[in-house]
């Protein structure tokens, strides 16, 4: 769900719609601070918090705000076991505005620019404020999220972030890991020298191109970029990870090769040799995937190294955002005077 879009279409089909978001958790949680919920008058809703007692709280709460019929901004603050009987035994923030017709020229500003990629946004929170005023700041690869400060600044990042994933090779593994890459927040570059290797039909996220030569595949590839090398030849896979690790970790902070130990042993002397940096050499991850699934079925080495990338990925993420204590915010022009 792209939340401002959601917003912006309530706004516009009956006027009014209550956004929910996660901005404090303190302990364990169902959610994430940066979840968030758009309720309609009618109780409809789109997005989540969590599910459970938790989420149908917070609809019922929004339902009953958007009944007032003004503007409003509200934090609760949720202990999960004492008042929900959630086992989780967290505490949860929650910030409620209701927003109507006039917040739709901001809610489609933000909708516009959440086009673009992730944007970050702060606002203040006030008890006595109706509405929430907020600021946009520099474009940021951080995550959606949300954090509360003591003094009450509101930091948030919104718009969809998708990581970009090179894939090179076509076989049972690769169109495996193509399917349980397609539901995640990922953009897949599939590569394969075959022409009749690809599947007839790929996922939305993913497209398709004939490999030439690495290197220069590789260099059309977005700083940040994970690679993951699986081809129906070694020789192939070798040139393919000596190209990845010839640029540095921030380029491509994950490089996977599949294969065996042997193979991984096999593949460091001849980077060694070739000259690339220990530091790279030991960057490689091969086997992908991990060793704790025996299992060689395709499907299963493509749900474990999904799961890596995602692990990866929020790694990677976590060194960047100022959500999560990274680097601090630059303000820019409110996003009032853009719409």
């Amino acid at each position: 769900m792209e939340v401002w879009q959601a917003v912006a279409e309530a706004l516009e089909t009956v006027g009014r719609a209550a956004l929910v978001t996660v901005v404090e958790v303190r302990g364990s949680s169902p959610r994430e601070a940066g979840a968030r919920l758009v309720v309609w008058p009618d109780g409809r809703f789109r997005g989540t918090i969590g599910g459970g007692a938790l989420e149908w709280r917070a609809i019922a709460e929004a339902s009953r705000d958007l009944g007032s019929g003004r503007r409003s901004v509200r934090l609760s603050r949720i202990a999960l076991g004492p008042e929900l009987g959630q086992c989780c035994g967290g505490q949860v923030g929650l910030i409620t505005e209701v927003l109507d017709a006039s917040d739709l020229p901001a809610a489609k500003a933000l909708a516009e620019r959440a086009k673009a990629g992730p944007f970050t946004t702060v606002a203040r929170f006030r008890r006595s404020a109706e509405a929430l005023e907020r600021d946009a700041v520099d474009t940021l690869a951080g995550p959606v999220g949300a954090r509360l400060d003591d003094d009450g600044l509101l930091t948030e990042v919104f718009g969809e972030r998708r990581r970009s994933v090179f894939l090179f090779g076509a076989g049972h593994v690769g169109r495996a890991l193509v399917m349980a890459l397609a539901p995640l927040p990922v953009s897949v570059a599939w590569f394969d020298p075959r022409p009749d290797a690809f599947p007839a039909h790929v996922p939305a996220n993913a497209g398709v191109s004939l490999l030439g030569d690495p290197a220069d595949t590789l260099a059309a590839a977005p700083e940040g970029s994970f690679v993951v090398v699986m081809t129906h030849s070694h020789s192939l896979d070798l040139a393919i990870v000596d190209a990845a690790l010839a640029a540095d970790a921030a380029r491509f902070p994950y490089v996977g090769v599949i294969g065996s130990a042997t193979k991984r042993a096999r593949f460091e002397r001849r980077l060694t040799e070739a000259g690339r940096a220990a530091t790279r050499v030991a960057d490689l991850v091969c086997p992908i995937g991990g060793t704790a699934l025996k299992s060689k079925l395709p499907a299963v080495i493509a749900a474990a190294t999904a799961c890596e990338l995602l692990v990866r990925d929020e790694q990677c993420i976590a060194a960047l955002s100022p959500v999560a204590g990274g680097r601090p915010v630059d303000l820019r022009a409110p996003l009032s005077a853009q719409a």
